[in-house]
């Protein structure tokens, strides 16, 4: 009669050789993904809206792609063109994607010549198209953005506006409005919106350039911040009281579009995947309030279409840098 020692040594070979023998997701799927992270690169600072969208996305999308693991890279700087970088120089395997971000994406090679080549990069699916603000803190002085346009006319070049970087949406927002006001502002640029919102929270900037969904005002009663109008078409819905730019006079529309991408050469079936489980993790009513709960402007776009539309946004953008060259 076998031991205990020999019966429960069998008993490991078998649950070994069962576990085998199981479809195993990443074997099945042809090896993507393996026990590996899947590195999500961010052009910008941590604490901004495309850092925010990332890590919740990578959350959820850790349970649409079985064996899944989904870590966030800060590669801030040159308006993401470092992050734009290493997206398109990165093996094109599965395991290396990024965010990228409009118009900065699409701008910042209107004004200077860049070291990433948009034939290169892939992109993956459209999440978010988030309106740009002007937001001060609530002590502000101005009331407005008629308040901050006539101070600006009285003072011309004393008045600071923080942005994400040269390009970036709240950059060509500044550019529009002085260029559609007849105003000069100070632009101070920063390495992303989270160190934009702590510049003007300190009272180192007097306004600062954001997205409606990196504000963090909804639900609290007396928010530190206070937006002044914004960029959108129309008002957000999830903040009717936030004016738009056009009702307070000023024919300014921007907004901050952010997405995922992967390396021009990544395999069809890998970036269908991921296209695929992003689409189905915006229909999840759970990502719909986690999505709300983080002040997300919602507007999926597959991959093909985000890339569709491009050229034109393009053309608008070089259109302003003809009329308004902006630096």
């Amino acid at each position: 009669m076998p031991d205990k020692t020999t019966i429960g040594r069998r008993g490991l070979l078998a649950a070994g050789a069962a576990a085998l023998a199981l479809p195993c997701p990443a074997l099945a799927q042809g090896g993507w993904p393996a026990a590996r992270p899947i590195e999500v690169i961010v052009g910008f600072a941590p604490g901004g809206g495309t850092d925010v969208m990332v890590r919740a996305l990578g959350l959820f999308l850790g349970t649409e792609i079985p064996g899944a693991n989904f870590v966030v890279l800060n590669r801030p700087g040159a308006g993401g063109e470092t992050a734009y970088v290493a997206v398109q120089s990165a093996k094109p395997d599965g395991y290396t994607i990024g965010a990228i971000n409009t118009p900065g994406y699409l701008s910042v090679p209107i004004e200077r010549k860049v070291r990433y080549d948009r034939a290169k990069i892939r992109p993956i699916a459209r999440l978010v198209d988030d309106p740009t603000a002007f937001v001060v803190r609530q002590d502000s002085p101005y009331r407005s953005l008629r308040d901050l346009v006539e101070a600006a006319r009285r003072k011309p070049g004393t008045i600071s506006v923080g942005s994400s970087g040269v390009g970036t949406d709240d950059h060509l927002g500044l550019t529009l409005l002085q260029a559609a006001s007849g105003t000069e502002f100070i632009h101070a640029p920063f390495a992303g919106a989270g160190l934009v919102k702590n510049a003007v929270l300190a009272g180192h900037i007097d306004v600062a350039g954001l997205n409606l969904g990196e504000i963090g005002v909804l639900g609290q009663e007396n928010p530190p911040l206070r937006p002044l109008a914004a960029m959108g078409e129309r008002r957000w819905e999830l903040m009717p009281n936030v004016p738009t730019f056009r009702e307070e006079g000023f024919d300014v529309v921007m907004s901050s579009e952010r997405g995922l991408a992967a390396p021009r050469g990544i395999p069809d079936e890998i970036a269908t995947r991921l296209e695929e489980a992003v689409a189905r993790v915006m229909a999840k009513p759970e990502w719909l309030e986690r999505a709300r709960q983080l002040e997300l402007p919602l507007a999926y776009l597959p991959g093909a279409a985000w890339a569709a539309q491009m050229p034109a946004q393009e053309a608008r953008y070089r259109r302003i840098w003809e009329a308004t060259p902006w630096n």
